[in-house]
């Protein structure tokens, strides 16, 4: 089975929080981890935003 795109970045950014609370990151680290984050946080709104575009309300008068 192959990992997302998805599953890899939240894969690295699990891996570079333990790495930040053990033994701390490098410049290049939290930049990428930065970056990684960014990634994440744009496609959940993303993926919330459509979810929210796809949500029909129905008034109980139009059901009659």
């Amino acid at each position: 089975m192959l990992e997302s795109e998805h599953d890899v970045t939240v894969k690295r950014i699990n891996e570079l929080a333990r790495k930040a609370k053990s033994e701390g990151l490098s410049e290049a680290e939290l930049n990428e981890r930065n970056e990684l984050r960014k990634k994440y946080i744009d496609s959940f709104k993303s993926s919330l935003r459509t979810q929210l575009d796809n949500i029909k309300f129905v008034d109980e008068d139009e059901k009659k």
